[in-house]
């Protein structure tokens, strides 16, 4: 009986601390509640990046099929830029934006998270040997 209760803690604890990675196509498709946090990937939209008052930075993530509208507030990584790969964590609002808590870039030429290159592939905007 200990063991079944440990059991449940642990995945209750575990279940609660899971962050999903989420596509542009796959917010769309399952409209992901308000609040729900999660990590968005993609490439960040060419000519959709507008900054704002202080920190505010507008921007759109695509995976070539659907763009979702976000915003963040703070400093952005320095490999941040139109037509790159980015996975931004944090929620939709109740205006349906994606409001970034965490924006990271990909660190070389090479690099781009795993999840980025499932999703651009499920797309159809994948291309081997792309930078």
């Amino acid at each position: 009986m200990k063991l079944l209760l440990l059991a449940l803690l642990i995945r209750y604890g575990l279940g609660q601390n899971t962050m999903y990675f989420r596509s542009p196509s796959d917010v769309a498709a399952k409209q992901v509640g308000e609040g729900v946090a999660f990590r968005l990937g993609g490439l960040v939209e060419k000519g959709s990046v507008q900054h704002g008052a202080g920190a505010d930075v507008h921007f759109k993530v695509t995976d070539g099929k659907s763009t979702i509208s976000a915003d963040f507030n703070g400093v952005l990584p320095a490999l941040f830029r139109e037509g790159q790969g980015v996975v931004a964590t944090g929620a939709m609002d109740a205006n349906g934006r994606f409001v970034a808590s965490e924006v990271l870039a990909k660190h070389d030429e090479k690099y781009m998270p795993p999840e980025v290159v499932d999703a651009l592939k499920r797309s159809g905007r994948w291309q081997e040997g792309a930078k």
